[in-house]
């Protein structure tokens, strides 16, 4: 029984093997991520006696080309949560107290050891995996940056049109990503290119720009706007600078808003291939995004030993906490798990929430629990854990007809 492990940085890793009862098969040496060290690494842990298992941390993205060298290498390989090593107490490890890469990768050796028959093996199969949530992390960072850009656009036409932003409600469209409000504050940076016009001209230009650019038109809105743009007190004169300001601003939001449709599609494309996608689908409040993110985040299911393992994995457990006659009647969530998986378990939660959809289980439970007054946050969190232990039991139930029909 050899237990190797290793710790992974960027461009190099420390690697210590480990027996039974503390014997060092090898002091921790380092590997560098090449091809020449990676084969000398794999020769090494195949010429050893006996059973041999690696385990690894999640470290970002450095983890993973290795893990799916040693992978395709034919060994055992198990990536494991950082939390579950950190919270790991091995005496013989912790008389002097310190941290470096040395004892890091003593300590995952030991924890293998110890945790020898529940070590989950990384799948390789997950290349399609891997790439759609790299996919799903670059959505959320793109994301973010658009709500930044957002946000200071709205800022400029505070200066040139304020209120611009309040004009339309509809949602991004699906094929470039481009928001009416934008694109109609692209056409009339200011609010005088509307007051300063007649209505009847506004009209003519404003329902030329909707043919042009594929969105709805009516009279009744032209009228809002030409009443809102005559009511409007800019800031800013009307000027080539300050037009020219505000198209600049548009040009970037436009720009990441047609990356994002494009990762939308993508993500969608690949989600899509994998054999739990029309399952996922099936879920209320789970559309094409929100989907392809949930599979991301959560991966492959069946690596979980059971729905409670699952739910760990969000980090939307309440951990036990009694003491003595002590026994608290609420306890918050761990927050120990995956953020990302939160924020779209939130999201989704908020959809359901949203359409209230008679006889859904999820929805019915965040009902009942908003009757009791609970708060927001409460009943949400209920909603997706309960949400995560259908999603188990149908996604599992799906791959195992899939198994047996194989």
């Amino acid at each position: 029984m050899n237990a190797v492990g290793i710790d992974v940085s960027k461009g190099k890793s420390t690697v210590a093997i480990l027996r039974p009862f503390g014997e060092l098969v090898a002091s921790p040496f380092v590997v560098s991520h090449n091809p020449r060290e990676l084969n000398e690494l794999v020769t090494l842990i195949k010429s050893l006696d006996g059973d041999t298992k690696i385990v690894m941390e999640y470290t970002g993205n450095y983890y993973l080309p290795i893990a799916l060298f040693l992978r395709k290498a034919g060994l055992f390989v198990s990536v494991v949560n950082p939390i579950l090593v950190k919270d790991y107490s091995n005496k013989s490890l912790t008389v002097r107290k310190g941290k470096t890469d040395k004892k890091d990768a003593i300590k995952l050796a030991a924890f293998a050891l110890d945790r020898w028959n529940e070590l989950p093996l990384f799948s390789s199969r997950s290349d399609t995996r891997t790439l759609l949530k790299v996919f799903n992390r670059q959505y959320n960072q793109y994301n973010k940056l658009k709500v930044m850009l957002k946000n200071n656009l709205i800022s400029i036409l505070e200066q040139t049109f304020p209120g611009a932003n309040t004009l339309f409600n509809t949602p991004a469209r699906k094929a470039d990503g481009h928001e009416k409000w934008i694109d109609f504050v692209l056409k009339f940076p200011h609010c005088e290119c509307v007051s300063k016009k007649s209505f009847s001209a506004f009209s003519k230009s404003y329902l030329s720009w909707c043919r042009k650019f594929g969105y709805n038109f009516s009279d009744s809105k032209a009228k809002e706007i030409y009443v809102f743009s005559c009511n409007c007190t800019p800031s800013l004169a009307d000027s080539e600078a300050a037009r020219a300001l505000v198209s600049a601003a548009i040009l970037q939001l436009n720009t990441l808003g047609e990356t994002l449709a494009s990762l939308q599609k993508e993500m969608d494309l690949l989600a899509s291939s994998l054999p739990e996608y029309d399952t996922v689908m099936s879920f209320f409040g789970v559309g094409s995004v929100l989907g392809a993110q949930l599979i991301a985040e959560i991966g492959d299911v069946s690596r979980f030993s059971d729905k409670k393992a699952l739910v760990g994995f969000a980090g939307i457990d309440a951990p036990p906490f009694q003491s003595g006659n002590f026994n608290p009647q609420s306890r918050s969530i761990s927050k120990r798990g995956s953020a990302a998986l939160r924020k779209t378990l939130f999201q989704i939660m908020a959809v359901i929430l949203q359409n209230a959809p008679a006889n859904e289980p999820v929805f019915l439970f965040m009902d009942k629990k908003r009757s009791e007054g609970k708060h927001f946050y409460v009943y949400m969190m209920a909603g997706a854990n309960k949400f995560l232990r259908i999603y188990y039991t149908r996604v599992m139930e799906h791959l195992n007809s899939l198994w047996e029909a194989a």
